[in-house]
């Protein structure tokens, strides 16, 4: 996944009445957690005590230790039908659906997101979505939904309707089978016209709200070519960038681990970026667009959809070409 924004993150030092706790049982205490969400969140890299990601539940916390973590989303009332979100759909059959989600739009409920979102729009459209949970297939308050994209990011996403598709697409992108393409414009140009960036992901010991490349992290891979260059306004380079692997923010820390943020990327780039990019190249978000994807559909085909850069970001090479 190209990941989605942290619900909220939770900083404190462990106190004496849990000196010698179990690191799980004390997540549950002082989250207000049940016992099986708190386990969930360390299995998953959540939890980080001094710096260090925690990932066995077992492990005694002592007195006076720095723990952080990151609280899962609460919410009050589940998705329903809003036939105002607006979105377009590329493909549609009895399977799946592939929508090009313009950037702004949240994919689905989460904090300070009640309404409004593109399960939102999908249940208007495609009402059936709400069986799958009934079936056993997904997260209810997210019908259909396989993979995601950040708010600001624009682009493919491919939704399942039928049992069949959860399934097997869910499988493909576990087994990162389904090719999903993007084009992002970052500040500098690659001294090489492709690379892959190999590095592990997990929540930043600093700010556990972001992801940063972290040695005990999950492991990650990006593939990026050089699609184009640009030597002024700003020297700026539009790349090609394939997942192999679909960590939280993957490209935007990936990119930025390398010296090349993407332009516009308020969490991720430096503030004089940010500057240049807004009064220089008029950018108002990231120039990150799910342009390609290719998976197999239940039907046992190989399907490729493609979708055309946006307005907002047509305008910011116009900025470069000029």
């Amino acid at each position: 996944m190209t990941g989605e924004e942290p619900a909220g993150a939770v900083a404190l030092t462990v106190p004496a009445t849990l000196d010698g706790e179990r690191v799980d049982r004390s997540v549950a205490t002082l989250g207000g957690l049940t016992r099986s969400v708190a386990g969930r969140l360390v299995d998953e890299g959540q939890v980080v005590v001094d710096g260090t990601v925690v990932t066995q539940r077992s492990r005694p916390l002592r007195a006076g230790q720095h723990l952080a973590m990151v609280l899962p989303e609460r919410r009050v009332e589940g998705p329903g039908p809003d036939p105002s979100v607006a979105f377009a759909v590329v493909h549609e059959d009895a399977d799946l659906v592939v929508v090009d989600k313009p950037a702004g739009l949240v994919v689905h409920h989460g904090a300070g997101h009640a309404g409004g979102t593109l399960v939102d729009g999908l249940l208007a459209r495609y009402p059936d979505l709400a069986d799958l949970p009934r079936q056993g297939l997904g997260d209810p308050t997210r019908p259909g939904i396989v993979h995601r994209l950040d708010k600001d990011t624009s682009g493919l996403m491919v939704v399942a309707r039928s049992p069949r598709a959860f399934t097997a697409l869910g499988e493909q992108l576990r087994r990162h089978q389904a090719r999903r393409s993007y084009l992002a414009l970052v500040h500098g140009v690659p001294a090489a016209a492709a690379g892959l960036v190999d590095a592990p992901l997990g929540r930043s010991t600093r700010t556990p709200t972001k992801m940063a490349v972290a040695a005990g992290g999950r492991p990650a891979r990006t593939a990026y070519r050089v699609r184009q260059a640009f030597a002024s306004p700003l020297a700026c380079a539009l790349l090609e960038v394939e997942l192999q692997t679909g960590r939280t923010h993957q490209v935007r820390v990936h990119l930025s681990a390398i010296g090349h943020p993407v332009v516009g990327d308020p969490r991720y780039s430096p503030p004089h970026a940010i500057r240049q990019a807004t009064e220089v190249l008029g950018a108002r978000r990231q120039f990150l667009h799910a342009w390609r994807l290719t998976l197999r559909h239940p039907d046992g085909s190989e399907r490729t959809w493609e979708s055309d850069l946006p307005d907002d970001l047509r305008a910011v090479l116009a900025a470069l070409a000029a």
